[in-house]
């Protein structure tokens, strides 16, 4: 967990308030982004029969149609897909405090 501190200083909680919706903000942009890979994705998993993960740890690009084109296309969906996930676990734990309470994101 990361605890976000306004400094006690006259309307930090507007302070707070508004940083708390932007980070909100970005989190909504962040799944939005994460469902599109996740369908991009599921067209190269249907496309093969297998999984990302899969994809990722036994494949090479000589097992696909598409050759390495193909190979860097679903390898950067995946590889973002996971920057995206890991990104959204941060800003989802995130706390925010002021006046030494500590208030949750919601």
């Amino acid at each position: 967990m990361s605890v976000l501190y306004v400094e006690p200083v006259q309307a930090s909680k507007d302070v707070l308030h508004l940083v708390q919706s932007a980070v909100e903000s970005e989190i909504l942009k962040l799944e939005l982004a994460l469902k599109m890979a996740k369908k991009r994705l599921a067209q190269f998993e249907e496309k093969y029969g297998v999984s990302s993960d899969y994809f990722i740890e036994k494949m090479a690009a000589e097992d696909l149609e598409g050759g390495d084109d193909e190979y860097v296309q679903w390898a950067g969906e995946y590889w973002l897909m996971r920057d995206l996930e890991e990104k959204l676990a941060k800003l989802k734990e995130l706390q925010y405090a002021y006046d030494r309470g500590i208030r949750s994101p919601n």
